[in-house]
């Protein structure tokens, strides 16, 4: 969230600086990423080259049929002379006017120069121009009642400041600047300034039509009716606050719900009024329902979706989006406001099951103070009638039962046991009553409607006297008290894996549990998912990893090797699902690294793999095998772009295969006969089952065995292949001939020949 801070100063009284705020606010509120600075910047003196201008003559230039010739009083002995690409104005317009000296957002320095002939000696400015818009198809045309040299400074916000802050999930009442001027105010002692807005007189006594079927979702509705409206373009203060805000200016009614709803924290609605049939029923979708929402999608409804519905149709998602055939538009002359309050579970479902999430479903979720429609509806109405030269003619405000505001008792002796310093009673008393909590004489405290949601208990209240007194914690070394113990098994050889891995030059990542449904189908998918992209809990580590490599390579990292130990999940018979720790790597290179790493693993691990060949979606055909504990392989291009290596095991498999103890075995002191076997087999023999058979034919005089060699010829045969082994036999107690090593040598081809119609070729 983005907060001006000209706009937290309208709400509180404060001397502090951005930086101090900010300081202040991190410590004991929430985040605050950083403070921006918007507009004109400030470094000597600047902005007193900005100017209200009064235009006194305006005409084609001599010497350019697209620019204007102007005379412009400035506050000045003689009025300026300047050139203007601009054809929206005429003399006796007041103007925005930046002087020679003036420095521009984009880090011009403005001169007195000459343009086509003539001098130029300033610019009349577009919005643009200063940061306050995007509109570069004309100036600024300001208000008549201002006088010609008035600081510009003091009509239009050039400069900002802007506080990006990041609210933590369990503070709606931070997801708007006034809920944080509270803060701001408690944590300075500064005065907090009554929330905005005043009811217009009323220009008409129209009945508004509201009925709540389902109170539940919806405990209170307020819906306001305007006559007259002008729709037209906001002001430029209006949306040079929207856009410090990171929102975009759309209309000027429109604009005010959603300034209301960054300046108080609840969201707002405006329908066209002579779309609508009937009056506003609040229900849930019925079986079969569709609407077509804003952004122009039809959306199929489902009966748990909580609708704002006319007589005949549904026309908005509660909470969420309008509909686009009730859409606030230049031929609107009426508009229904609507201030409600929707039940959180509700609206996150339905956002959710819809893949649609606005500024409004946001805050909704999170839980907005039931309270806070009618503030919300009274300064909506104060602008929208000042805006828009609208009449109020209607009103209707129907209400459920909403909550009473929780009590709860305090001891502040359980507060400075709890926080560990000595936080005097009166102290405490002063930082609830300036958090707007009441507290009797006995400690009694009534808990604000903004705050019904996270102060429940007295360990809340204790919580909102620790955070204010955070800066107060002196900084000492914590205690060391002699301790003793040991790792597990389980723990010692997953830093062993831990450790192999980074040896083979592997990065460690960590990536989230939850994943998208659609990315994994066979993920288990959670009851109340964060998001669409965070539904279900993976059953691999492959897709993480494999979008940690992808955005590596999009900022041009090379090289690219990650690995990841974590749980993985699966359906189990209960209700609980089975957890795994894998152990996942990925290494740009292909098959062959990724292989490596898999060898120096297992042998860390003292055990040695045995390779089948594989198949998967996922990996490359041909580049694929399987061990007793996982997969290893060469990812499918369709998966990532290049050549990678990846592998997946299961750890907790390991650590169960790997043995207790290691057994030493004597070196031979007697060297080894070598020879080389070649065998033709059938395509689907694997290299694996035939070292296997050699071992279990040959006795212990086998010694090694390794695959060495694949030839395919059309002299061998069709659909066969040949495979060359290195074989080497030995003794303990001798030194073995050529003849002692024929004899394991023919029980190994008489026993591939006999299993599996292997031919010697040599």
């Amino acid at each position: 969230m983005r907060v001006p801070l000209s706009w937290l100063r309208e709400y509180v009284r404060v001397d502090a600086t951005a930086e101090e705020i900010a300081h202040r606010l991190s410590i004991s509120t929430h985040e605050v990423n950083e403070v921006v600075h918007r507009g004109v910047p400030t470094d000597g003196g600047n902005l007193d080259r900005f100017r209200v201008g009064l235009v006194l003559e305006a005409g084609k230039h001599p010497n350019a049929d697209r620019l204007q010739l102007c005379r412009v009083d400035v506050g000045e002995a003689e009025p300026a002379q300047i050139v203007c690409g601009a054809w929206n104005f005429a003399a006796g317009a007041k103007v925005a006017v930046a002087l020679p000296g003036a420095t521009l957002p984009n880090g011009i320095t403005l001169e007195r120069r000459e343009l086509r002939g003539q001098v130029s000696e300033g610019m009349i400015l577009a919005e643009d121009e200063v940061d306050l818009g995007t509109d570069h198809a004309g100036i600024m045309v300001l208000d008549d009642a201002l006088e010609p040299g008035t600081p510009l400074a003091d009509v239009l916000p050039l400069t900002e400041q802007i506080l990006d802050v990041e609210p933590t999930g369990n503070r709606p009442d931070l997801l708007s600047v006034y809920g944080i001027a509270r803060e701001v105010a408690a944590l300075f002692g500064g005065e907090l300034l009554p929330p905005p807005g005043v009811d217009p007189a009323r220009g008409g006594d129209e009945p508004v039509e509201i009925r709540i079927e389902d109170f539940d979702g919806c405990p209170r509705y307020v819906g306001r009716l305007f006559r007259d409206v002008r729709i037209a373009e906001s002001p430029v203060w209006l949306k040079a606050r929207l856009r410090a805000s990171g929102v975009r200016a759309i209309s000027n009614v429109v604009d005010v719900t959603n300034y209301v709803m960054l300046a108080l924290g609840n969201p707002l609605h405006a329908f066209d009024f002579e779309t609508l049939h009937g009056g506003i029923v609040v229900r849930r979708a019925r079986p079969g329902e569709e609407m077509r929402t804003l952004d122009g999608t039809l959306r199929k409804l489902d009966p748990a979706d909580l609708m704002i519905a006319d007589a005949e149709h549904a026309v908005a998602l509660a909470g969420i989006m309008g509909g686009e055939e009730t859409e606030v538009s230049d031929r609107t002359t009426s508009v229904l406001l609507e201030a409600a309050n929707f039940e959180p579970v509700g609206i996150l479902r339905s956002s959710e099951r819809l893949a649609l999430r606005t500024e409004g479903s946001n805050r909704w979720e999170k839980g907005v103070d039931p309270y806070l429609a009618g503030p919300a509806a009274t300064f909506a109405t104060q602008l929208v009638v000042e805006l828009s030269g609208a009449r109020w003619t209607g009103h209707d405000d129907v209400q459920g039962h909403l909550p009473e505001r929780q009590r709860i008792v305090l001891r502040p002796e359980r507060t400075r046991g709890l926080i560990g310093l000595d936080v005097p009673d009166e102290r405490q008393r002063e930082i609830f009553e300036a958090l707007g909590f009441d507290v009797t004489a006995d400690w009694d405290v009534t808990v604000p409607t903004w705050r019904a949601r996270d102060v429940t208990r007295e360990v809340d209240l204790i919580e909102e006297v620790a955070r204010f007194v955070l800066e107060d914690v002196p900084f000492t070394l914590p205690r060391r008290d002699a301790t003793f113990g040991r790792l597990t098994r389980w723990q010692r050889l997953r830093r062993v894996a831990e450790d192999v891995l980074v040896g083979c030059g592997f990065a460690e990542a960590y990536t989230p549990t939850f994943v998208s449904a659609a990315e994994d189908p066979d993920a288990l998918q959670l009851p109340e998912p964060l998001s669409t992209e965070a539904a279900a809990l993976r059953t691999s580590l492959r897709a993480s990893l494999a979008d940690a490599a992808r955005a590596n390579v999009a900022v041009d990292n090379t090289d690219v090797a990650l690995f990841e130990i974590a749980r993985v999940y699966a359906r189990g018979e209960g209700s609980l699902p089975v957890e795994r720790w894998h152990v996942a790597g990925i290494v740009e290179g292909g098959f062959g690294d990724a292989k490596w790493a898999v060898e120096q693993l297992y042998a860390a691990l003292k055990l040695e793999p045995t390779y089948a060949r594989a198949s998967e979606p996922f990996l490359h055909p041909g580049k694929a095998a399987r061990t007793a504990e996982g997969w290893v392989g060469e990812l499918h291009p369709s998966v990532l772009d290049g050549v990678w290596g990846a592998f997946e095991l299961d750890l907790d498999a390991l650590v169960a295969a790997a043995p207790e103890a290691v057994e030493y075995e004597e070196v031979s002191p007697f060297p080894e006969v070598r020879q080389d076997l070649a065998f033709v087999v059938d395509e689907d023999v694997s290299a694996a089952e035939l070292a296997a058979a050699m071992r279990e034919a040959a006795g212990p005089e086998l010694r090694s065995v390794q695959v060495f060699d694949e030839y395919r010829s059309g002299q061998i045969g069709e659909g066969k292949r040949s495979l060359a082994f290195r074989v080497a036999f030995g003794s303990q107690e001798r030194t073995l001939t050529d003849e002692d090593a024929a004899a394991p040598r023919g029980r190994i081809v008489e026993a591939l020949a006999s299993r599996f119609g292997a031919v010697l070729r040599a």
